[in-house]
């Protein structure tokens, strides 16, 4: 281990207190890694991963427990994500081949830019919702058990209620005023009083319950051309919003486009805009050209942080397949990587480095200017994401949204579920039928077509380098992927003059050390020392040991989630 880092154990569960529901709910104390030759589901929340984990014990595929997971997580962590949200899934078959589904959110038709309202929250923001369309892709073309038993474990949930965790409570109380704007959002999640509830509470959704009952006897139909969406379309029209039925009714998950590079020898395979595996990808391919066993820990994170911000000016770039040949090719990285600077006292503890120099102070020169009006997503800690594999070789990476916390605020009274945020300036989007672009980067890794990695992250922009910075851990440092999700993070400043150096995770359980922030500093970088958990990206991820053959499950221990493993046959849990 290098000398800058400061890594907490991941392994260690966490016990939490949650509603008694039916036996098959037996995750009440679940480990944050776990391992099996038959898969695993990491989630951000533990009754997520268990009804992911449920489905494998079913004889269901990664699909089946993606579906049940993704479902499942948007009831148990509704400031996160929602089916009224988006989402990016990426998926290897079990014979090897990748795919993509892009349930993004889109502008609605008819929507004009010149005339609506620049709102960050409320009925002007909402756009298509994407979550239940790409769900209902995912099963429908790599699933093998029956949509109703995979909706189960979401609907049990829902009408029976959880218990809710600290964090998930205390994100719904950050929004309590906007959320009591909205008559179906206050009623939803607060407190009859209006204030908000409390770590423990039993949170009960029957309308959900409903909604989503629905959905598992009728598809994608019921939610977008039947009962849903014309209550859906009612609301929004008495409440000032833009999303119509014909809206509703014209929408499809489409394909997403598979990008691929290399790292160090792996492949790397990613989806391209509206998500942002492309980035990754650069980023990692610039990073490439250096050596970071000539440097200290800390020069290597300089350089990752440099090699992020020049990737992320790629950010806005036009949609296109020469556009993503462009920016996933060697030699568009090695051009970019002459910009980075490789510092020359890289840290007081370290020992061999390399370099050309130190920047001067405030910023790396060769960067200078680098980001302006780049109008990247905002730095916030939302988003969820979910991998899941099965013990055939078919893997899941999920990642789902509403935007900011609690998304926009808004739920339509008599469904129970909140809508993204889409409209309104949020995420630079208005033409009828575009699709909100972001930081969203569900990822895998390949060492001679068998799968290493499979992950992505919550958390904004920050998504994006958070997985860049899982691969190297596990590839340049040789981590396992539990201490690689432990270990500190470094991210861009991109600001309106450009890169201004960048933010470090300085957690004090997990953060770097007092002495290699202050390396940071003397290399010459702006660095901003951020102490909040979780303000780093927080991936949950698989990593498959071939030798071994065991899928290794890690939830990030920066968040409340879990990794679960099927039980064998003829282990009976309880609650």
């Amino acid at each position: 281990m290098k000398t800058g880092i400061r890594v907490r154990t991941a392994t260690v569960g966490a016990t939490f207190a949650l509603a008694a529901l039916p036996a098959w709910i037996w995750a009440q104390s679940a480990p944050q890694v776990a391992r099996s030759p038959d898969g695993v589901v990491v989630a951000a929340q533990p009754l997520a991963a268990a009804a992911g984990a449920r489905m494998l014990e079913l004889g269901g595929n990664a699909a089946d427990a993606a579906v049940a997971a993704a479902f499942a997580i948007s009831v148990v962590e509704p400031s996160m994500n929602s089916i009224g949200g988006r989402n990016q899934i990426l998926i290897r078959t079990a014979d090897g081949i990748v795919a993509g589904i892009d349930g993004t959110t889109s502008v609605p038709l008819g929507y004009d830019p010149a005339t609506a309202p620049r709102a960050a929250y409320g009925y002007p923001t909402v756009g298509v919702p994407g979550t239940v369309a790409g769900l209902m892709r995912l099963h429908e073309e790599y699933g093998s058990l029956p949509l109703t038993t995979v909706m189960a474990p979401a609907i049990d949930y829902a009408g029976h209620g959880f218990r809710l965790l600290p964090g998930e409570a205390r994100r719904q109380s950050a929004s309590r005023d906007q959320v009591a704007e909205s008559e179906g959002a206050r009623r939803y999640y607060l407190r009859p009083d209006g204030s908000p509830h409390d770590p423990g509470d039993r949170l009960v959704q029957s309308d959900m319950a409903s909604t989503l009952r629905a959905i598992s006897l009728g598809g994608a139909e019921a939610f977008y051309r039947g009962e849903i969406a014309a209550r859906i379309a009612e609301d929004m029209a008495a409440n000032g919003g833009f999303l119509t039925r014909e809206a509703l009714a014209a929408y499809r998950a489409e394909d997403s486009r598979i990008v691929r590079g290399s790292y160090r020898g792996f492949e790397i395979v990613g989806s391209d805009i509206p998500a942002s595996g492309a980035i990754a990808i650069l980023a990692l391919q610039i990073a490439e050209v250096f050596d970071p066993d000539g440097m200290s820990d800390e020069a290597w994170a300089s350089v990752i942080a440099q090699s992020l911000a020049l990737a992320m000016t790629e950010y806005r770039r036009d949609s296109s397949d020469s556009s993503a040949v462009r920016v996933t090719s060697k030699v568009f990285a090695r051009e970019l990587a002459e910009q980075v600077t490789v510092p020359a006292a890289a840290s007081l503890e370290s020992g061999s480095r390399s370099g050309s120099g130190t920047p001067p102070a405030g910023r790396s020169l060769a960067l200078a200017g680098v980001g302006a009006d780049l109008h990247l997503p905002p730095d916030e800690g939302h988003t969820t994401h979910l991998s899941a594999a099965d013990g055939n070789g078919m893997a899941v990476a999920l990642t789902q949204t509403i935007g900011p916390g609690m998304g926009s605020k808004v739920a339509t009274p008599g469904l129970g579920f909140l809508y993204a945020v889409t409209l309104g300036g949020y995420l630079g989007i208005s033409e009828p039928g575009e699709r909100a672009r972001s930081g969203i980067t569900p990822f895998m890794v390949f060492d001679d077509g068998e799968p290493l990695l499979v992950l992505g992250a919550a958390g904004g922009i920050r998504i994006i380098s958070a997985v860049v910075q899982a691969v190297t851990r596990v590839v340049d440092d040789g981590l396992a992927l539990p201490a690689a999700l432990a270990a500190p993070r470094v991210h861009p400043n991109m600001g309106p003059e450009g890169f201004s150096g960048f933010a470090v995770e300085a957690a004090p359980e997990d953060g770097w050390s007092e002495a290699a922030v202050a390396a940071f500093r003397t290399m010459g970088f702006d660095i901003t020392a951020t102490p909040r958990q979780g303000a780093f990206g927080r991936i949950h991820g698989l990593q498959y040991d071939a030798e071994a053959g065991i899928w290794i499950g890690a939830a990030d221990p920066d968040w409340e989630g879990t990794a679960v493993a099927p039980r064998p046959a003829g282990v009976s849990g309880g609650n």
